[in-house]
């Protein structure tokens, strides 16, 4: 069960990049000329926060690491699991800023 957790965390961290990789080339084939280029919506990090997340949760359990390494880790997840957060609040309320409630009348 730990290594599948890491292995979706890694898959995670591979689409990321892909995504990355992919954005970059429209870029420079002139698809994405929309004026913002070098901004990326913080919503687009959450794939990569999230793998690491997943791989730093069981990773040093699973190669028998030491308490210190896996007390330093922890402590990283605690920070990237705090910032993952913060993103997805930022990005709530960028997409529900422009919607008010609306009744049905």
């Amino acid at each position: 069960m730990g290594w599948s957790v890491v292995a979706v965390g890694c898959a995670l961290v591979l689409a990321w990049l892909g995504g990355r990789w992919w954005e970059r080339a429209r870029v420079r084939r002139g698809a994405g000329a929309d004026g913002d280029q070098g901004a990326r919506p913080s919503w687009a990090w959450f794939p990569l926060l999230v793998g690491l997340e997943m791989i730093g949760a069981d990773l040093p359990r699973l190669l028998y690491a030491s308490h210190a390494v896996v007390m330093v880790v922890d402590t990283l997840n605690l920070v990237m699991a705090v910032t993952t957060l913060v993103l997805v609040l930022r990005a709530g309320r960028r997409f529900f800023r422009g919607r008010g409630l609306r009744t049905l009348e």
